[in-house]
């Protein structure tokens, strides 16, 4: 008989504002036991994920599963780099761009399904001042609005669409020095995404042509537009377009350095961070396994 493997379920109980207390006995009753011997953990806040995970390296865990948003892959997946450990998703967050873009069922049972096949695919990182990005890092007007979410009391999409909107009113674009590859640019830009994949979450494709496999960081600078835009601009988000609108400019990098005026939010897979005025960015490729 095949022994089992020890696979480790790290839940977010407040991600994406969905209930998740019936999420083990959906586990038991969905995952293969006879294959997969499952333990059950509850974060309890930030970066207790991130610790977990340091856990279940040291106590020989065979897969992780994050059950959250892209902030629990983010801190799980921050562990596990260049550690054979394969990061499992269950899709629990209000974006979820990650799992949306490798193709991870939404659904929580299939999701779970899933699992049973634990075929791996290798992807790629990027660091931001030696943090750990899998999805997207950005700064600028998107750091602004993650940073009003994660102190909003409404969850999900409503609440971060609110975010949006009580940002936008007051926000002022920025300039920014930027030196891709070792050429240098100078933008006044409403934000800069850094893309490891194509999508913030909820189909929104600020990268369309991202790859988390290809060893490339796509560096979006969307430039700053007049309001009367803003419609052609969410219309280019949602039709995998924004590379053909005329106010965003996509140069890909491997060794990227930024330099703002002043320190200020920074989001890291939508988790927004206080970071230096100057930032450096790196790609690190196949330097995580996600079971896909």
């Amino acid at each position: 008989m095949q022994e089992q493997k020890k696979i480790l379920f790290v839940i977010n109980p407040i991600s994406g504002g969905k209930k998740k207390t019936a999420f083990n006995k959906k586990v038991l009753e969905t995952l293969d036991l006879q294959l997969f011997n499952p333990t059950f953990k509850q974060t309890t806040g930030p970066n207790h994920a991130y610790e977990l995970g340091l856990e279940a390296i040291k106590e020989g865990y065979d897969a992780v599963v994050a059950v959250g948003g892209d902030g629990t892959i983010n801190e799980l997946g921050s562990a596990l780099v260049n550690s054979g450990i394969p990061l499992g998703i269950i899709p629990e967050g209000s974006g979820n761009g990650l799992a949306l873009y490798l193709g991870i069922p939404m659904n929580e049972a299939a999701a779970i399904r899933r699992l049973n096949r634990f075929e791996t695919f290798e992807v790629d990182s990027g660091t931001i001042n030696n943090r750990s990005f899998f999805n997207i890092a950005g700064l600028g007007f998107d750091a602004t609005v993650s940073d009003r979410f994660a102190n909003d009391s409404m969850r999900g999409p409503i609440g971060y669409l609110r975010s949006i909107i009580n940002v936008f009113s007051n926000y002022k674009p920025g300039r920014y020095k930027l030196n891709i590859d070792g050429v240098h640019y100078v933008r006044e830009a409403f934000m800069i995404s850094v893309a490891n994949s194509p999508q913030y979450g909820n189909n929104a494709y600020i990268a369309p042509n991202a790859s988390v496999n290809d060893g490339w960081l796509d560096v979006c600078i969307v430039h700053k537009f007049p309001l009367y835009i803003l419609p052609m601009m969410v219309f280019h988000l949602f039709n995998r377009s924004a590379h053909h609108s005329d106010y965003v400019e996509i140069i890909r990098g491997k060794k990227i350095s930024i330099d703002r005026d002043v320190n200020g939010p920074v989001h890291v897979d939508g988790e927004p961070i206080n970071m230096d005025g100057e930032l450096e960015i790196l790609v690190k490729p196949n330097s995580l396994k996600i079971i896909c």
